[in-house]
């Protein structure tokens, strides 16, 4: 596993508001599941004192961090004001943001991610699903029940499709060690090549499967910086360029980042890369 275990702490930002109330509920179920610690708090500014899905709210980060050990964020608040939830969980000493939050400015979120690196946090998205470690811990809006342990990361720009192939892997009976989801967004706070380093340093992991999307050479350069077996999967052949393909860093400009580019550099690198989701396990498999 990598990023959070089940000893791991969280709290949530933005925990009053409706996503916020649900997913806590969802995290602590897991977290109950599993044996893990949880959410411990949430935070609201103006609502301290109140209590969502069972756990106590407070104003401030810092104040939730007086009453409760935690190493870490889920971050639900609205965009405008979610690049500074990232760097309050920053500056407050918390190892990892895990930012939900969708449409944050560009500016803001360039903002956010370099005053958290100052402060040596690691940041997962903005525009993402969180993270799932089988077994020990999930923060964020991934469903649980597709999961079972295993030695297969997933690291991946998508969101649901990052579910569909976690599926096919677990009814396959191929586990995960942990499961990525690093954000659609032009700026992310963590790239492929910043989770595969992290899956390189964790002993349970064997293989990764990657799985990218059209617009810039992530996934070629994170591909490139691991000696992991790597399985790919590139979503968006039938891509148009120049449009932009729901998320915003999906966007071929140029003649470049469309997915046939993309799946032929992975191939001249070695990789497998699979045409559909479920060709996935058959691909991991000599892995293992």
């Amino acid at each position: 596993m990598i990023l959070a275990d089940r000893k791991s702490g969280v709290i949530v930002a933005g925990a009053t508001g409706r996503q916020g109330l649900f997913h806590i509920g969802l995290m602590n179920d897991y977290a109950r599941e599993v044996g893990g610690t949880g959410v411990v708090a949430g935070v609201t500014p103006g609502k301290g004192g109140q209590e969502a899905a069972g756990v106590p709210v407070y104003n401030s980060i810092r104040e939730a961090l007086r009453e409760h050990d935690a190493q870490a964020s889920v971050i639900f608040v609205p965009a405008s004001a979610a690049g500074d939830s990232i760097m309050e969980s920053a500056a407050n000493g918390l190892e990892l943001a895990v930012a939900i939050t969708e449409h944050i400015p560009v500016h803001d979120t360039m903002k956010a991610i370099n005053y958290a690196r100052l402060y040596g946090t690691t940041v997962i998205g903005p525009n993402c699903p969180g993270l799932i470690s089988p077994g020990e811990a999930k923060l964020g809006i991934m469903p649980a029940h597709l999961a079972r342990p295993g030695p297969v990361g997933v690291v991946s720009r998508s969101g649901t499709l990052t579910y569909e192939i976690v599926d096919e892997l677990s009814r396959a009976g191929i586990g995960q060690s942990t499961v990525v989801g690093i954000g659609g967004d032009p700026v992310i706070g963590s790239t492929f090549t910043d989770i595969l380093a992290r899956f390189e340093r964790d002993p349970t992991t064997k293989a990764v499967v990657l799985v990218g999307e059209v617009g810039g050479a992530l996934e070629q350069e994170g591909a490139a910086s691991t000696s992991l077996p790597l399985v790919a999967y590139i979503a968006g052949v039938s891509a148009p360029p120049d449009k932009r393909m729901g998320h915003a860093g999906a966007i071929v400009e140029g003649g470049e980042g469309d997915a046939r580019s993309k799946i032929r550099a992975l191939e001249g690198m070695g990789i497998a890369v699979a045409s559909r989701p479920s060709e996935i396990p058959d691909l991991v498999r000599p892995y293992l």
